[in-house]
């Protein structure tokens, strides 16, 4: 009695369900720090220090929506606080 060889069906299963969880996953990642972004200039400091390019991600993303003046507010507030 011959057995069948093993498909790959089932790993191929797993596989697509952890690929579409680290998806959701990113997604609501994004969704989290644009939030974060968009309601704390004191966050979008940090994110200027650490991670700039991410910054201006942001910054271009709203300005690519019709959303202008936000980085030229926080240069602003920035520059004031330290004088």
């Amino acid at each position: 009695m011959m057995m069948a060889p093993k498909t790959m069906e089932p790993f191929a299963r797993k596989a697509f369900k952890a690929i579409v969880v680290l998806e959701v996953a990113g997604v609501f990642g994004a969704y989290f720090l644009f939030q974060k972004m968009n309601t704390s200039r004191d966050f979008r400091s940090t994110m200027s220090r650490n991670l700039p390019s991410v910054l201006e991600v942001y910054y271009k993303s709203n300005e690519w929506a019709g959303v202008y003046g936000i980085r030229e507010g926080d240069q602003e507030a920035w520059s004031a606080k330290k004088s």
